[in-house]
């Protein structure tokens, strides 16, 4: 059984490689949730009689409940310790898969996605606010990028994953693997996860009070507010693909699951190597840097797309778009986790719920908005997506780039 905590302090190494290993099989709990279902789309559509619509909002709700469980678990962490809320959520993401997978209709499938989703918030949520307990500066950016090394391999196995069990199972068989997965990681993390926060360092209290006071002091720092609406604007231009992809691929294109499953996993691959390139990038040139340059590329890819529809409407110009822009997509992550959770380690779980509830909250709201503009191409999809990285490059550069230039501004910065 795991030690009840390690020591308070936040070390200048990076995290035990043992902990970067269990956070990162938690970290994946939410990518498979999202991207192993994906192929079935167009099956979940046709065997409960419902609409593509319809099935879209079960990506919707999943994210949704993400965004609303982190603003639970994140100022619940920081009260009473990291393990309990941790343990706790992983085991009501379990219990919802299985109920997921005996769903009658599409009206009681979305609303189980949401307890899914919000179930697995506390994984996502604490392995950040874990990561920040005991690293800082360089340390934390390597140990974030280490733990998105997890996180971003599961969309490169989960939908070929997916389409594969197509073949043995429909559905909502796929749903009973996400169950089993959930409960060997519940099991591993209640033996080998160590406590992070030590009770010297808890902010205590179970008032309202106290939770409301720790949201309004990070509402209240501009930056922060900057990093959570970048964040927010990446992840929906991401979802918005997402939940385009499945029909676009196969109904539009013709393609086969597995054919989806495969262009699935290259974009899955560009992502890893991002966030691995990133995170070396910005130890050296700081994150704010590398940002600006991540960001710039992200708004053009999209108004590339647009164009693509028109003039080179085939499948190859889109592949090719969309793996380049979620390369850039996975270096955003260490950038922003870096710049979020840099100056509020003292609150980090609730930091890294504020960051989360954002980034999904948004994707939640998004990714149906390509199904309402159609999907007879992919035009809808790149105006969308420019839109939301447009907003993120303003965000950017009036309310991240200012604090740069103030003293102290640039602890993360070489």
């Amino acid at each position: 059984m795991a030690s009840t905590h390690v020591p308070s302090e936040r070390t200048s190494s990076v995290p035990p490689g043992r902990l970067i290993v269990m956070l990162g099989l938690l970290s994946i709990l939410g990518p498979l949730t999202i991207d192993l279902y994906l192929p079935a789309f167009p099956q979940i559509e046709n065997e409960l009689a419902t609409t593509p619509f319809a099935v879209q909002l079960t990506l919707s709700g999943a994210t949704l409940g993400f965004a609303l469980g982190q603003l639970v678990v994140g100022p619940w962490s920081d009260s009473i310790g990291r393990r309990l809320p941790l343990l706790i959520g992983t085991g009501v993401h379990v219990a919802a898969s299985v109920a997921i997978a005996a769903s009658p209709d599409i009206e009681w499938l979305i609303v189980l996605r949401v307890l899914q989703g919000a179930g697995s918030s506390g994984a996502g949520v604490v392995a950040m606010a874990m990561i920040r307990d005991v690293a800082e500066g360089s340390s934390l950016i390597k140990g974030l990028a280490r733990v998105a090394l997890f996180s971003g391999t599961a969309p490169i196995v989960a939908p070929f994953l997916g389409a594969q069990l197509m073949h043995l199972f429909s559905w909502r068989g796929i749903f009973v693997v996400v169950a089993a997965y959930g409960g060997v990681v519940l099991v591993l993390a209640a033996a080998f996860i160590p406590e992070t926060l030590s009770p010297e360092r808890r902010l205590g209290g179970r008032g309202r009070g106290r939770v409301l006071r720790s949201y309004r002091l990070l509402l209240r720092d501009r930056s922060f507010v900057g990093v959570a609406l970048v964040g927010g604007m990446m992840v929906s231009s991401v979802f918005a693909y997402l939940s385009t992809s499945s029909f676009m691929f196969q109904q539009a294109f013709g393609l086969a699951p597995q054919t989806y499953g495969l262009i699935s996993g290259i974009n899955g691959l560009m992502f890893v190597v991002g966030t691995q390139v990133s995170a070396a990038l910005a130890v050296r040139q700081g994150p704010h840097r590398v940002l600006a340059m991540i960001l710039l590329g992200m708004v053009l890819i999209p108004a590339a797309l647009i164009l693509l529809s028109w003039v080179w409407p085939g499948l190859a110009g889109v592949v090719i778009a969309m793996a380049l822009f979620l390369l850039l997509a996975g270096g955003c992550g260490p950038c922003l986790s870096a710049l979020g959770l840099a100056e509020h380690g003292e609150r980090a779980g609730t930091a890294a719920a504020l960051l989360g509830a954002a980034n999904f909250g948004l994707a939640g709201v998004a990714s149906p908005v390509v199904g309402l503009l159609g999907v007879t191409s992919f035009a809808p999809l790149g105006a969308v997506m420019a839109a939301a990285m447009l907003l993120a490059n303003l965000a950017f550069w009036f309310m991240i780039a200012p604090r740069r230039r103030r003293p102290g501004g640039q602890a993360l910065d070489r």
